[in-house]
């Protein structure tokens, strides 16, 4: 039985390009793994506090300390799964700081990447992850394709922590007018309707 993990880090509750496309993946990949095992981590309605000083303090002296024991607990969540799927909504070129405090939690060393002789080394290999990512304009390619900090990214610390099978779904440009967003909503699934997890077996 497979088990996924699903993300969402939107602030628009009610709106959000990356909600909607986000939960229409779900539905597909539930469609391919009936009976999949699904956490849900809402990083808005449920926020992770961002690391601090006693975080820190323990992180290498103490790993088992109770002030690490959420971050333990997203690791498990992030160890246990077969498919990750991301929502991220482009926020000033980059994704939200509710994500960020979410990676800063599960990039661990020992725990999800290690230092060897070769280099660094990830430790969740065999992953699939799908990114639903939401932009109010164009950064695919042209002129602005330099400030996209969000997929780039993503795709670094995916790679970093050994997750490499990565499918992208974009959704760009839905704050350049009605016509524009129901089109790339309307590209949005039929990507989705396709949307390949097998490599996940």
């Amino acid at each position: 039985m497979k088990t996924i993990l699903h993300i969402a880090s939107s602030s628009n509750l009610h709106n959000s390009v990356s909600r909607e496309i986000g939960a229409a993946a779900m539905d597909e990949l539930k469609k391919t793994h009936p009976g999949a095992k699904v956490i849900h981590r809402d990083l808005v309605q449920n926020p992770i506090p961002h690391i601090a000083p006693v975080f820190v303090d323990n992180m290498y002296t103490n790993p088992n300390a109770p002030e690490l024991a959420l971050s333990r607990e997203l690791i498990a969540e992030l160890v246990a799964s077969d498919i990750i799927v991301l929502e991220a909504p482009m926020y000033n070129f980059n994704i939200p700081s509710v994500l960020k405090a979410w990676i800063d939690h599960i990039a661990r060393a020992g725990l999800t990447f290690k230092y060897g002789a070769g280099g660094v080394e990830g430790l969740l290999k065999g992953k699939k992850a799908v990114l639903v990512l939401g932009r109010g304009g164009m950064y695919a390619e042209g002129p602005m394709k330099a400030m996209d900090y969000q997929e780039t990214y993503l795709r670094a610390v995916l790679g970093f922590v050994g997750i490499t099978d990565v499918e992208v779904v974009l959704i760009e440009g839905v704050g350049m007018g009605a016509e524009k967003r129901a089109d790339s909503l309307a590209k949005a699934k039929e990507k989705i309707a396709a949307l390949d997890a097998r490599r996940a077996a």
